[in-house]
């Protein structure tokens, strides 16, 4: 996720390994950096290797916060003065986007209340998250959540522990940083996605950068797993956040513009200046058609997929179910795409959890119904507990915020004059409730009622630094939500993060 392998090898770093693989030689000639979590698993296998040192000096990087008891163990262990240096390097959270950090938990919450392990793995990534990016921030959280108000106490507790590393240089408006819950809005993780690369995680999953393409039919070997990444795939970097439609486009003018750098296939070497040429640029050309090839790869299969699962109608139906309120046209049509065989089990799944949760105390409510039709598809029961558990974790009684609530009328003529324009089509019309939640703030109408201070202090101007994290996931939709919001308010650095990133199957 941080540094490709070849970057690190320009740094002339050539070994990698694991401090846990038990199989590594001595090699005194060499000099080891180690960087880790400071865990006491870590710590451990630290002061063993100490003791029996494989390499002639240690540079030993903590991702986090270490305890003075720890370092004191280590100084013990050594025994033969091999350790160069220890130092603090925040970076305890994954870097996902520019603006996006996840720290890859799932599932950190046993019913409603922490798991108090996650809870502790949590605050380490967001204080270090908060160390990194040097700020010291005033704290909201989402009052209907018990879990955000916890959290919330917590990181205030470690910034009050360690007040000297929280020292930071004041600035005139202070860093806000503001806690959810992703039961709030339990529809966005479930909506099939259009843009790039939400889509790709939607239908083929990003596990830490990589996508598995193992599945795909014909798949040459080479491209049984790539790695989609926007610092160094600049077609990757330029299309994310596109919708598919343009894809398309792009890909064949990438294809077109690859054709033309081609190298003839009967170009004559015939003078040494024809092969300098040549051999220059040969990597420029590799590198260019390992670029075409994975993207090419990557949208047919995202077309076969939404063809062969008949995406463009569920989609439609998810979005009418999530934004529009005429109830009997949302049911007929739910009913209409379970009756169709080309609709996979996932799919049905979904659109019956969106009703639950859209009309869960509609007055003609038809769960039942589509419960039994879901049944009879000769699916497993393993989904209808499924859909019951949807609407226990982010039904109406549990949402703070009011998530399909009576939009102003200002906003209902905002999306209808979209709507004309022809910008905002048919599947993405959805915006997550996170949207709405940061414009408020951005804006100072974010109510302290719903989302009060921790501790005394209140923000008397507008924020400009914020930080903002969801307990239990955030998803690539909020995450493109929260890249138009940075690009289309200057002033204003807006930064995502979540215990993981969420598509329907996690």
């Amino acid at each position: 996720v941080v540094y490709t392998q070849s970057e690190i090898l320009q740094r002339e770093v050539y070994l990698f390994e694991r401090l846990d693989s038990p199989s590594r030689e001595p090699m005194k000639h060499l000099k080891a950096i180690c960087f880790l979590r400071p865990t006491k698993e870590n710590v451990e296998l630290l002061v063993q290797e100490l003791r029996r040192p494989k390499y002639s000096v240690y540079f030993i990087y903590f991702s986090n916060v270490i305890s003075k008891s720890d370092v004191k163990a280590l100084a013990e262990a050594d025994e033969q003065e091999v350790v160069a240096e220890v130092q603090e390097f925040y970076g305890d959270y994954i870097a996902v986007n520019p603006h996006v950090f996840s720290l890859n938990i799932l599932g950190c919450c046993r019913g409603r209340s922490w798991d108090p392990a996650q809870l502790a793995r949590t605050t380490q990534g967001l204080t270090a998250l908060l160390l990194s990016l040097k700020k010291c921030p005033m704290i909201r959280y989402q009052l209907s959540s018990e879990a955000a108000k916890r959290l919330a106490e917590c990181v205030k507790q470690v910034i009050t522990k360690e007040y000297e590393l929280f020292d930071f240089r004041r600035t005139e408006v202070p860093p806000l940083l503001l806690i959810l819950d992703r039961s709030d809005d339990a529809i966005t993780p479930l909506l099939n996605q259009w843009t790039y690369q939400a889509m790709v995680h939607e239908l083929l999953g990003i596990n830490n950068n990589r996508i598995d393409l193992s599945r795909v039919p014909g798949i040459s070997k080479d491209l049984r797993e790539v790695v989609l990444s926007a610092e160094n795939d600049e077609f990757y970097a330029n299309n994310m956040y596109l919708n598919f439609a343009e894809i398309g486009t792009n890909i064949k003018n990438l294809m077109e513009d690859f054709q033309r750098r081609k190298p003839k296939e009967q170009q004559k070497l015939e003078s040494i200046a024809d092969m300098k040429a040549f051999v220059e640029n040969y990597p420029q050309f590799k590198k260019m058609s390992g670029t075409v090839s994975k993207h090419v790869t990557v949208v047919g299969e995202l077309s076969r997929l939404v063809a062969e699962r008949n995406l463009l109608e569920v989609s439609e139906v998810e979005q009418e179910l999530a934004c529009q309120s005429d109830h009997s046209s949302a049911l007929q049509s739910v009913r209409r795409v379970l009756q169709s065989p080309r609709v996979a089990e996932l799919d049905a799944a979904r659109l019956v959890m969106l009703y639950a949760l859209r009309y869960e105390r509609h007055a003609s409510n038809g769960l039942a119904a589509l419960l039994d039709e879901l049944r009879a598809r000769g699916g497993t029961d393993r989904y209808r507990k499924l859909v019951s558990a949807v609407v226990e974790y982010g039904g109406k009684r549990v949402r703070g915020s009011d998530l399909f609530g009576p939009k102003d009328a200002v906003a209902i003529t905002k999306q209808f004059l979209k709507g004309l324009k022809g910008i905002e089509n048919v599947y993405t019309q959805h915006q997550p409730l996170l949207q709405e939640t940061l414009d408020q703030l951005i804006k100072g109408k974010l109510k302290d009622s719903q989302y009060p201070y921790l501790g005394p202090n209140t923000l008397r101007d507008r924020p400009q630094d914020i930080v903002v994290f969801l307990i239990g996931g955030a998803t690539y939709e909020e995450a493109l939500a929260v890249y138009n919001l940075n690009r289309s308010n200057p002033g204003v650095r807006i930064v995502l993060g979540g215990t993981t990133i969420h598509n329907t199957r996690r």
